[in-house]
């Protein structure tokens, strides 16, 4: 097995290979695909489907010196096997070693640390100028697919190529006629109509705006891409390569059903079966809200940049809801300003998508929702320090940056009735607007208010003495835990608390805690800076309350385990304990 793949331990190696030996390299780096994926998961569709593409970039071009820009990249697994990391991909026990992305740490064939969409082309850019500068000689290939050219980022750095650029500039259309979802927008209709005419329209976007232009029909086809990548080698000029290729090439499974295997979690090959099986979910709660509420409230609208199934919306649901479902593609900024414009206009608009995604939209939210203050409800999945834990998406900074945004008031749900009752409300009331945390623990039962009016308004689960525990979110549960281990093991029943807010602080609640405690723990799910429980602690700062808050600290955690994490932050309860006896 892996008879070709092997012997590549750099792109020189690409390069000696024959035909033939190019085609089993394609098999071996398929084969490979499916060990890894099979076992511990990650980005399927777009990886298959480009393939043969970067075997013929790395047959023609001379990377490092020659530089590649991946966009998202999570379609970069073919170029990291011949790039020294096929271990990461042949040998099991290699796995941990190499990022779902690229990433300058593993290789100097990466360039950027990358994980958000739309990015590749305005990076290029970068690097064009930078080599121009120094008055260097290299080529600099854009690669950019999946949907992203629906990104405003990537769409703005088109503009400028088109404009500004007048050097080497490669950038290499992958056309698989996919985003995660399927995809939306304008452009895309120009894609088809160049596809259909094999690139000979007269209606062609790139041109329009200044661009060189070349199409190649058979994109999973090693000798035609290598064909069209030497045409295009050391260019004088920024061209678009514009190419066919069909997302889950190989796999026959992710062929019929591209989106369902966009990703993917480890699976069975023969059956394609997940070996992880999910039962009731926040997500699926979501979805079974969204159909319920669109089917007795025609005023209200799920508006999504292309992340449909973080809200647990299948095609056929989506389907269902016709025209109070929007995906917008690959578009944050504007999801955000037309739900701030259906708000305005009477309408009830849910904008979902995940917590890493939405820190794009800071300015649309600041300005166009927030100083407005329009009714948008903003619902943020996996912004659970636990969830998503690849460097690039990480949800623990959401906090820190939209809780301090004035007018916006962000909930952080405890249980299914908490969420279900905050969403709701969100949707409903007129006064705010409103993001919530969507919850990335187990599903719990606990009784909860239906009415959030009362801003910063906490809740007091249950009435001790000595310490009181402010546990937000996703560590509610941590807080329980916390309060049955001080009462075995402290000897007393502290006071734990539900904040339900996030942007705010409970004045009242807080000064009535200092007759009859001496101790006030936080426990927060994000990044400590900027974060809740320094609010609490600028509260008792002029006070005798001890505060001591516990949360992550302000870094780029990677690929971390979550309870080691804890561990080394001195978050454990027993931790928190020994903490808890010497300050009081």
């Amino acid at each position: 097995m892996y008879e070709i793949l092997k012997t590549i331990n750099s792109p020189a190696d690409v390069k000696k290979l024959n035909a033939e030996q190019l085609k089993t390299l394609a098999a071996d780096i398929r084969d490979a695909l499916f060990n890894r994926l099979t076992k511990i998961g990650g980005h399927c569709g777009p990886n298959f489907g480009i393939v043969e593409a970067e075997i013929a970039m790395h047959y023609v071009f001379d990377s490092p010196k020659d530089k590649f820009v991946f966009d998202v990249s999570h379609q970069s697994y073919p170029h990291k096997m011949m790039t020294g990391r096929k271990e990461g991909y042949i040998d099991d026990a290699h796995f941990s070693e190499d990022s779902g992305y690229t990433n300058p740490e593993e290789s100097e064939h990466d360039l950027f640390n990358v994980g958000h969409t739309s990015t590749s082309i305005s990076l290029a850019t970068g690097l064009v100028k930078g080599r121009d500068l120094k008055g260097d000689n290299y080529n600099v290939i854009a690669l950019i697919g999946d949907g992203s050219l629906s990104g405003g980022e990537a769409l703005e750095a088109l503009d400028f190529v088109g404009s500004d650029i007048h050097s080497n500039m490669i950038i290499v259309v992958n056309d698989n006629q996919q985003s995660i979802a399927e995809v939306h927008g304008g452009l895309y209709k120009n894609l088809t109509e160049l596809r259909e005419t094999k690139g000979k329209s007269q209606n062609n976007l790139f041109k329009a705006l200044g661009l060189d232009y070349i199409y190649e029909e058979n994109g999973n086809d090693i000798q035609s891409m290598i064909k069209v990548f030497q045409k295009v080698k050391d260019i004088d000029h920024p061209i678009v390569v514009h190419i066919n290729t069909k997302k889950g090439k190989g796999f026959k499974l992710a062929e019929e059903n591209r989106e369902a295997w966009h990703w993917c979690m480890p699976f069975d090959k023969q059956t394609g079966q997940w070996k992880v099986s999910f039962g009731e979910s926040y997500t699926s709660l979501t979805a079974d809200y969204i159909m319920n509420k669109a089917k007795k409230d025609k005023d209200f609208v799920v508006i999504t940049p292309a992340m449909p199934m973080t809200a647990g919306l299948s095609q056929d649901l989506r389907q269902q809801l016709g025209s109070q479902y929007v995906d917008v593609g690959i578009a944050e900024e504007h999801a955000v300003a037309m739900a701030s414009g259906v708000a305005k206009a009477g309408g009830k608009p849910l904008l979902v998508t995940n917590a890493t995604f939405i820190q794009r939209t800071y300015d649309q939210v600041s300005q166009d929702v927030c100083i407005n203050n329009n009714p948008v409800t903003i619902l943020l999945n996996y912004a659970s320090f636990d969830g998503l834990t690849d460097v690039t998406h990480l949800g623990i900074f959401a906090i820190s940056a939209f809780s301090n945004i004035p007018n916006l008031v962000m909930l952080a749900p405890t249980s299914r009735e908490e969420y279900l009752n905050m969403l709701d409300w969100a949707v409903e009331q007129k006064e705010h607007p409103v993001m919530i945390l969507m919850p990335g623990n187990a599903i719990t039962e606990r009784h909860a208010d239906k009415d959030y009016s009362k801003i910063n308004t906490f809740k007091v689960e249950q009435k001790g003495e000595k310490v009181a525990i402010l546990a937000l979110g996703d560590f509610y549960q941590r807080g329980e835990a916390l309060a049955k281990e001080i009462k075995t093991k402290l000897g007393f029943t502290p006071t734990l608390i539900n904040p339900r807010f996030a942007s705010g602080l409970d004045e009242n609640l807080l000064k009535d805690l200092e007759k009859d405690h001496q101790l006030v723990v936080t426990l927060e799910d994000g990044i400590l800076d900027g974060g809740f429980g320094q609010k609490v602690a600028t509260f008792y700062a002029t006070s005798d309350m001890k505060v001591k808050n516990y949360g992550l600290k302000k870094e780029f955690y990677d690929r971390y385990n979550p309870q080691d994490l804890l561990r080394q932050l001195g978050m454990l309860p027993e931790q928190i304990i020994e903490d808890i006896k010497k300050l009081i």
